[in-house]
Parts: structure tokens; C-alpha cells; sequence
């Protein structure tokens, strides 16, 4: 396994366009100068930043506010956050220190006008990739300072100077995770629409940029509960992943899993995830996960109930899962129910009690509630104690269909004789 992690995570040369310095209004050479990314490399600093800013505003969570929130204000008066300060120490409890804020201001002003005199020296006495690459640190310095009006403006404008596009799709990455910080997944998508457009274009099909975008676009749809989506996205990705500006590669597999153990049918959930040689690589990373997989696939049902608690826990605690906390336990839930209740034409309740591991009275409330969702095809006999399970008939209900839409055709045609006649 291990060896078939480090075949598919080998570092492979990566093309990003670069220029050679030359004298003031020459046509300059585009080099290959950059690798792609180690698999041990940092999360970008500003996804971790959201993350502990997730964890330091659920303090139910169970999280050690007082030293995590320590830590964020250290990160945030660092990075020179004005924009955000202010509104941190209302949201927190902090005590707004106005002679950090003030430092911020002036330090912040100061790098300005620095890289500012730096692209106007570039415009003078260099060239346009120069002055392209002036022009993307200040960008790059909105970007870290979280101030997404202005860098949004500033990647603009730097744009505007670019002429490979595989240096465009590297700023759209960039405008990705600052969106991504922001909570803004409308804009997200709007990003990931305009990477795509990229890639259609001359020079654009690049194998390692596609993939990345794959990710992304995967955790825009999950984000936003299209896990059907977003499962086929980080699947294809599994044995090409190098987004690890993103998630760490164990974070990857666990979206993959969540998602997948919801939306896979039994077949592939074995074939794609639980024999995954990427999956088992990671698997033992991931509490509570693995284990759950396993048990839903093997129809061990006192063990899936075991570890649904440990998973569940994980998605609550992620600050991209947790807004689909509540759909996540009613689908598995569901997804369990289905798979175990397929078995028989009818059961006891006493032994689907007994097979889950629950009392006869909670599996009761919860079969009813979903009963009545329509989301399981069974009845439940109160006075026998059994659960005569109701199939659908698929061909009958076809048919039934078919007779709809033949009288809704008919009824059609004759109000169009009708208007000819006339």
C-alpha cells in the first residue's frame, strides 16, 4: 500500500510560466522554474486561519478557547488584519487595543508604499514582467492581510499585465482560497467556472492544474450539499492529489469518505473506497472512519452504530462539514435502515433493535419519522411487533407513468384539433 502511495504522490516537474530577466523592452524567454507540491507541504496559512477561526467560534466543540483564541489574535495582529481586527474583538470578547491597531495601519501603509514605489520602478526602468511581478506581491499582500475587496482588485489589475495563462490560473487559486476564508462559495463557484474557461484556452490543458481544480470544485459542491458531486470529484483525484495548499492529504480522504459512504452504492463504496490502496494509506488517520465503511459494507450493524457517533462528531467539528451535520446523521441513518431492512420481507422489531444495538422505542421514533419523510418502504405492525417491509414495483409504477403521459399527450392533441378546426 505504502508503496503504491509514494508511485502516486512522486513530485513531477510542474509547468508554470516564468520569464527570464532581461534589459528594458525586450521580448523575454518563458521558462519552466517551479515543481510541483511536496506532499508534505504546509496548508496555506490562511485555510488553516479559518479553520481555527471555525473552532474559536464553537466553543461547544469543545475546543480550548482561552489558548486557541490567544493564538488567533497573535496570527491575526502578525498578518497585519486591519480590516478584520475590529470586528474579531467584538465577535471573541477581545478588548480592541488601539495602539496595535494603529501599528497595523502604519506598518501596513508603510509595505504599501513600498511595493507601490516598486512597481513604479518597474514601469520605468523594466519590463512588463516585472512590473507583473510587482504588481502580484501586492496582490499577495492584500491577500494575506484578508482584505478580499482590495486584493480582488489588486489580482485584477495584475491580470490585466499577464500573459501566460498558466500564471492567470495560479492568481484564480488564489482568489479560490481567499473566498474560501471569507465563507463565500457562491464566488467560489463563480472562480472555478473561470479556471475551467482557462483551461479550454490555447496553452491552458494542464494536467496538474485540472486536478487541483477538481478539489476545489469538490469542496465548493460539498460545502454547498452537493455530496453526490463532490464525491465523483475527489475520487477522480484520489491517486492524483496535490492540492495540499489546501487539506493534507488524510483531511482529503475523509471528505471522500463522508461523502462517498452517503452517496456510493454498496458495489462501489468496496471498489472505490474501502479497497482504495490511496484510502488505506491514510485510513487509520481518519477516527472512527474506516470503521464505519467496513461496518456498512459488511452488514455489521452494532458496529456501524459504534462508530457513526466518532464520524458524526468529525463532521460537526469540520468548518465545512458542520452546516450538513444534521443531513449527514439523518442520510447514513437512512442509508443503514435501507441496506438492512432489503434483507427481509419482513422482521421482528426486537431483532433490528437487537441487530443495531438500540432499544425497541428509539428504532420505533426513528423508523416512524422516516416512514412518514417517505424515505423507507416499510409498515410498521404495532400490535405483532414486526415491520412487513413494502417494495415498490418498479415496472408497475413505469407503467403507471407511462398511462400519465399518454392521457396527458392526448389531451394535447385534441385541443390542438380543436384550435385547427376553428
Amino acid at each position: 500500500v505504502h508503496g503504491a502511495w509514494s508511485l502516486h504522490h512522486a513530485p513531477k516537474p510542474r509547468a508554470r510560466k516564468g520569464r527570464t530577466q532581461g534589459t528594458m523592452g525586450e521580448e523575454q524567454m518563458e521558462v519552466e522554474e517551479t515543481t510541483l507540491p511536496e506532499e508534505n507541504q504546509e496548508v496555506d496559512a490562511s485555510i488553516q486561519l479559518c479553520h481555527k477561526i471555525f473552532a474559536l467560534s464553537n466553543p461547544s466543540q469543545g475546543t480550548d478557547v482561552s489558548a486557541l483564541g490567544d493564538e488567533v489574535k497573535q496570527i491575526v495582529l502578525d498578518r497585519g488584519m486591519e480590516t478584520l481586527y475590529p470586528s474579531y474583538c467584538e465577535k471573541f470578547g477581545w478588548m480592541l487595543d488601539e495602539n496595535a491597531l494603529r501599528s497595523m495601519k502604519t506598518a501596513n501603509a508603510a509595505k504599501l508604499a513600498e511595493l507601490d514605489a516598486k512597481i513604479k520602478d518597474a514601469e520605468e526602468n523594466l519590463g512588463d514582467v516585472e512590473v507583473r511581478d510587482a504588481m502580484l506581491l501586492k496582490a499577495e499582500f492584500f491577500a494575506g492581510m484578508a482584505d478580499r475587496e482590495r486584493a480582488l482588485a489588486a489580482f485584477e489589475a495584475c491580470e490585466q499585465k499577464t500573459v501566460a495563462i498558466g500564471q492567470k490560473m495560479e492568481m484564480v487559486f488564489s482568489v479560490m482560497r481567499l473566498h474560501i476564508f471569507h465563507d463565500d462559495w457562491a464566488a467560489v463557484k463563480a472562480q472555478v467556472a473561470k479556471l475551467k474557461a482557462f483551461l479550454e484556452q490555447p496553452g491552458g490543458a494542464d494536467w496538474e492544474r485540472k486536478n487541483r481544480l477538481k478539489v476545489y470544485e469538490g469542496v465548493a459542491r460539498m460545502a454547498c450539499r452537493d455530496f453526490e458531486g463532490a464525491t465523483g470529484l475527489f475520487l477522480e483525484s484520489l491517486s492524483t492529489f496535490t492540492t495540499y495548499e489546501l487539506m493534507s492529504y488524510a483531511d482529503f480522504v475523509h471528505y471522500a469518505c463522508v461523502c462517498g459512504v452517503i452517496t456510493l452504492k454498496r458495489v462501489d463504496l468496496k471498489e472505490k473506497l474501502i479497497d482504495s490502496p490511496e484510502v488505506l494509506s491514510v485510513i487509520d488517520e481518519i477516527p472512527g472512519v474506516g470503521a464505519l465503511i467496513n461496518a456498512l459494507h459488511e452488514c455489521q450493524y452494532e458496529a456501524f452504530m459504534r462508530a457513526f457517533p466518532v464520524v458524526s462528531d468529525g463532521v460537526f467539528k469540520n468548518a465545512w462539514l458542520t452546516n450538513h451535520h444534521r443531513y449527514f446523521l439523518r442520510e447514513a441513518r437512512v442509508l443503514a435502515y435501507q441496506q438492512y431492512l432489503q434483507s427481509y420481507k419482513s422482521v421482528t422489531t426486537a431483532n433490528m433493535a437487537v441487530a443495531f444495538a438500540v432499544s425497541e422505542a428509539f428504532l420505533d421514533a426513528e423508523l416512524s419519522n422516516f416512514i412518514v419523510e417517505g424515505r423507507l418502504n416499510v409498515k410498521i405492525d404495532k400490535v405483532n411487533g414486526v415491520l412487513v417491509t413494502n417494495r415498490p414495483d418498479a415496472k408497475n409504477a413505469l407503467y403507471q407513468s407511462y398511462i400519465k403521459e399518454g392521457d396527458n399527450l392526448l389531451n394535447r392533441i385534441q385541443k390542438l384539433s380543436r384550435v385547427v378546426d376553428l
